[in-house]
């Protein structure tokens, strides 16, 4: 795994604290750095060994940015970086977590009232100390305290996005190693919930010592938190990955256990109880001639464990996609042999809405064309931002700039080894209404209606709101419903039945950003979409070329939701979804 992540992290934080201090260019500078070290397809760590002018190859890296990475390398850190957290020593990942705070308000905080944590913030505004701040008041101090909760929350998990390319390379590390029979991620990783604790990792093995070796000397370990004969845990690219390690004849009973969730395994422990049988982390005992079966975790006659298939036959249950294991239905659907045949990712075959530089896509119309056609898609479709609430730096296109575009599209698409949609994402307003002219979207292939500004509306309200959108008879896609932004924004609060049905009697389909920053719709709001009736669509919301490669955690999310293929518009031909956009 290369350390592009890690570096385009310290340039982004970097610019954070050089915006909170009123520097003028630099943090754009190193934000724009950041981005294309973080997407540049080589390890910036092999680069860097090649010296300052082969990092200059890379878009927005110049000399002094060069540099810095070289001196990051040879000596653990960037010497101006550290001055800058000596001159401003705040906890700004953590405060910037707080929805309405950035770093310039960081920055004026911390000048006004030493405010450097989280703590800091919650006592100034319980205080009544922030209302007294230039520019602030009192509703803004009201505003903070009630979104520090979620700040808190969302600093103790991570992103699927962050946690699971950190599991995927352990996981690859680990199963070349001979003492290891097999291994496999636990816990909400394996269910892939949007956000994760930490990372739960199984193997099964005859030598745990072995193993623990190997694991506590995997190149990506940064600290070993503890190691001890059959458990170790370490942190690695600022995850902390947790390992346990048993027997392989136990391994399939360990992992439905620890793959959860709670609930899920609490049915199943009911439904076992029901018939004389003791199911924990061990396997499944036969105890209908045992006097006590809380004697011992062991006790009785073995009758499952080595697989999980095992574990769910012996309760008369198919086994369960871990994605379903929210105890919503899944055990009785198992029981009736109702489960879904979930959607997978290689059943994707284009992508509904994508960006490029005509506004803050970081690639070219032909590169995006050209990526999709590597992937093997069918289709793709060009949707840019529209100009309007919520875009801001003059990232939106005008209606004459989209007809421009159009032109080009179609001269593009003529060379293009895949079907080509023009469309836009237009931003829905307060009141539910477009962004861009009437006229113009009954001329466009697709309409992508999305929320980007207003996110603070009351559920009824909001839902109203996008009620209206999806009812427009020119949209298509209902873009990330919510708005929100895990870990930063909570986003609006709907009503995701009374939208689902609108959008089925509409015949409009909700999306499924598959951004792991946003994962939006949820899989709530994909069950809702599916029992209605309305359609799905999974789209990356790429805005480069390596972005189409988020396509798979908004396919784990519809599976979260329930989701079929014949659910999700973008796994159907291009002639289904061509009569779909024109209906």
């Amino acid at each position: 795994m290369s350390r592009n992540d890690e570096v385009a992290s310290r340039f982004e934080e970097f610019a954070d604290l050089l915006e909170a201090q009123d520097v003028s260019y630099k943090p754009n500078t190193y934000r724009r750095a950041a981005e294309s070290i973080r997407e540049y397809p080589r390890p910036i760590e092999d680069v860097a060994a090649e010296g300052e002018d082969a990092l200059e190859e890379i878009d927005g890296v110049g000399d002094a940015i060069s540099a810095k990475i070289v001196e990051y390398f040879e000596a653990g850190e960037i010497e101006e970086l550290e001055e800058a957290r000596a001159d401003l020593p705040v906890d700004m990942a953590g405060l910037t977590r707080v929805e309405g705070i950035g770093p310039k308000t960081v920055g004026r905080l911390y000048d006004a009232l030493g405010v450097e944590t989280l703590d800091d913030l919650e006592a100034a505004a319980r205080e009544g100390r922030i209302r007294e701040v230039k520019g602030f008041g009192k509703k803004t101090e009201e505003n903070i305290l009630e979104n520090i909760p979620f700040a808190r929350e969302s600093r103790e998990r991570s992103l699927l996005g962050d946690a699971r390319p950190v599991a995927d390379d352990l996981l690859a590390s680990l199963r070349g190693r001979d003492a290891v029979v097999e291994a496999e991620v636990a816990g909400s990783i394996r269910r892939w919930r949007e956000t994760v604790g930490d990372i739960d990792v199984l193997v099964a093995s005859d030598a745990p010592e072995a193993v623990v070796a190997a694991f506590t000397d995997w190149d990506q370990v940064s600290s070993v938190i503890e190691s001890g004969t059959k458990k170790a845990a370490v942190r690695a690219d600022d995850e902390r990955v947790d390992l346990r390690v048993v027997v392989p004849d136990e391994f399939g009973a360990a992992l439905q256990y620890f793959t959860g969730s709670k609930a899920h395994n609490v049915t199943l422990r009911n439904r076992a109880i029901a018939r004389d049988l003791k199911m924990n982390e061990y396997g499944v005992f036969d105890v209908s001639d045992v006097d006590d079966p809380d004697a011992g975790q062991r006790v009785g006659e073995r009758v499952a464990g080595r697989t999980e298939e095992e574990m769910y036959e012996v309760l008369d249950l198919a086994w369960m996609p871990p994605e379903l294991r929210e105890d919503t239905g899944e055990v009785a659907a198992a029981a009736t042999d109702e489960l879904p045949a979930l959607v997978t990712t290689s059943e994707v075959r284009g992508d509904l809405h994508t960006h490029t530089d005509w506004s803050d896509g970081r690639a070219t119309l032909e590169e995006m064309l050209a990526g999709a056609a590597e992937r093997g898609y069918d289709y793709h479709a060009v949707t840019d931002h529209a100009t309007g609430a919520g875009m801001v730096g003059g990232v939106g296109l005008s209606d004459e700039e989209l007809e421009e575009q159009a032109a080009v599209v179609a001269e593009a698409a003529d060379d293009a080894d895949v079907a080509v949609f023009h469309g836009v994402e237009a931003n829905v307003d307060a009141d539910g209404g477009l962004s861009v002219g009437d006229d113009l979207l009954d001329d466009l292939d697709i309409v992508v209606a999305s929320p980007h500004a207003a996110l603070d509306q009351g559920r009824e309200e909001a839902t109203e709101r996008l009620v209206r959108a999806v009812e427009h008879p020119a949209v298509d896609v209902l873009g990330h419903p919510t708005g929100r932004l895990l870990n930063r924004r909570k986003g609006l609060e709907l009503d995701d039945e009374r939208i689902a049905t609108a959008a089925a009697d509409a015949g409009t389909a909700l999306e499924v950003n598959a951004n792991p920053h946003r994962l939006d719709l949820s899989g709530a709001g994909v069950r809702a979409a599916v029992e209605a009736g309305a359609p799905v669509v999974v789209n990356t919301d790429a805005h480069s070329v390596s972005e189409f490669d988020y396509v798979r955690y908004g396919v784990h999310t519809a599976r979260r939701g329930w989701a079929e293929a014949s659910d999700v518009v973008n796994t159907w031909s291009v002639e289904e979804v061509r009569a779909f956009l024109d209906d």
